[in-house]
């Protein structure tokens, strides 16, 4: 399906999947500040911009590719239009999500193409079981993250932009990346060092063995910041193998490949990153809503031109999550903090906002997508 179809297309889905749309969360800059202040590019009085309590504020963290299993979901479809946003993503898609969710099989779900759109999907209606469940979370949420495409989710969860639009440009980018995969062979690799493990002297290291097998330009860098001492590493197949192989001396703890087809946010990807800038191009985009913080550089979005870049930078560029949890969860000594939901498959993001903040865990809760 063309983009402008789906653009087409979304003024009539629109209204069955409305409450995934801010509209709904009654949330506008007026009711609720962004972040724990104002939202960027906000207008308020003076009187209106000041800090609310942390308590009774919530933060959504949104997962990314990776967290997915066959199952997901089962326990949100008795929820409001939770049916309807898989009968909407079935027409984006051209195939049953929500079977492919529910009964897999495995190795389809595990598809790049596929995966995407699943958590992407999976992900909003978690936030509609919360919604019906716990009001307040919404009614009082003042910031979102998301996790690689995670941040998809987060960005129509904070009202800029459309599901059904937000879903057909990630159709387009999971599309994308699964053809770079397939130009080399690449992957990613999850790494725990000692504190004295180098990273980039490691990944230095293991460009150079690649061009000793003559390989041209070879790619090995840092893709993921989760936390202090973990790292996802990604690049060419054969400088993962030799990170591997050379861990103790490299100063790393465990090595741990990952099922993914290729090496998400580095160079690789360059050749994904013109269908999804295309695409976003056509889509509507607006200010978010409440505070979304980019994987690019951990800082809050500030409009709709740096949205569309940033994205679009986000696929060969590190994701900063241990950057975006300090900045959002920073604060004087003593300050309370917010109440912090997981929206979608697994329990990841949780257990690196452990390691990054032990306190502000301490308010985390699980939006669990397989039980009624």
């Amino acid at each position: 399906m063309s983009a402008s179809k789906v653009v087409g297309m979304a003024a009539v889905l629109r209204g069955k999947v409305r409450s995934v749309v801010s509209v709904s969360r009654g949330l506008s800059t007026q009711q609720q500040p962004g972040s724990l202040e104002s939202p960027p590019g906000s207008q308020l009085p003076a009187e209106r911009r000041h800090r609310k309590d942390p308590r009774g504020c919530s933060v959504l963290l949104f997962p990314g590719q990776g967290s997915q299993f066959v199952g997901m979901g089962r326990g949100l479809t008795k929820y409001p239009n939770v049916k309807e946003m898989f009968s909407a993503a079935q027409k984006i898609l051209g195939y049953d999500l929500l079977s492919l969710c529910l009964e897999g099989p495995e190795e389809e779900l595990m598809k790049t193409v596929h995966c995407q759109p699943a958590v992407f999907v999976t992900s909003l209606a978690a936030v509609e079981k919360l919604q019906h469940e716990n009001p307040k979370a919404i009614e009082t949420c003042v910031a979102a993250a998301g996790f690689s495409v995670g941040e998809f989710a987060a960005l129509v969860f904070a009202g800029a932009m459309t599901f059904s639009e937000a879903l057909y440009a990630v159709k387009v980018r999971a599309e994308a990346m699964q053809e770079a995969s397939e130009l080399v062979p690449s992957g990613m690799l999850s790494v725990i060092g000692r504190p004295q493990a180098q990273y980039k002297y490691a990944c230095l290291q293991a460009k150079e063995h690649c061009k000793s097998l003559g390989i041209q330009e070879p790619v090995c860098s840092v893709a993921n910041y989760l936390f202090p001492d973990g790292r996802v590493i990604a690049g060419h197949q054969q400088a993962l193998d030799f990170l591997q192989q050379n861990s103790q001396r490299l100063q790393f703890l465990r090595t741990k490949p990952l099922p993914v087809s290729g090496a998400f946010h580095t160079e690789l990807m360059a050749s994904a990153t013109e269908p999804l800038r295309e695409v976003l191009r056509q889509v509507e985009v607006r200010r978010p809503e409440i505070s979304v913080y980019s994987n690019v550089d951990g800082k809050r979005y500030m409009s709709e031109s740096h949205m569309r870049r940033q994205l679009v930078r986000q696929l060969v560029s590190p994701v900063k999550w241990e950057q975006t949890l300090h900045e959002i969860y920073e604060r004087t000594q003593g300050e309370s903090f917010p109440q912090t939901y997981e929206v979608g498959p697994g329990k990841q993001l949780g257990a690196t906002l452990q390691k990054c903040n032990r306190k502000a865990s301490q308010s985390y809760s699980y939006v669990d997508v397989t039980t009624h």
